[in-house]
């Protein structure tokens, strides 16, 4: 289908220089933002399932998993 829009000149310049990076169609672009703002608001504040590992292992020996210090010093020392 066609349809006219009305972009504000500096978005246009943006968008089809994206476009031509992405070495896609201006209207592939347009149709793209479009889906993910509708798909979107399809489902507002849809949870997230984090993946968690559950190996083995955990905090070196001696070291205070509760502070910041601590866990930075070791780090440098291991760098």
């Amino acid at each position: 289908m066609k349809t006219t829009l009305n972009l504000n000149d500096a978005l246009l310049v943006e968008a089809k220089t994206l476009a031509a990076q992405q070495r896609t169609t201006l209207t592939r672009l347009i149709e793209e933002g479009l889906q993910l703002r509708l798909r979107a608001r399809r489902s507002p504040g849809k949870p997230v399932r984090l993946p968690v590992y559950g190996g083995k292992g955990g905090l070196a020996s001696g070291l205070d998993g509760l502070s910041n210090k601590a866990l930075l010093e070791a780090a440098e020392r291991d760098a």
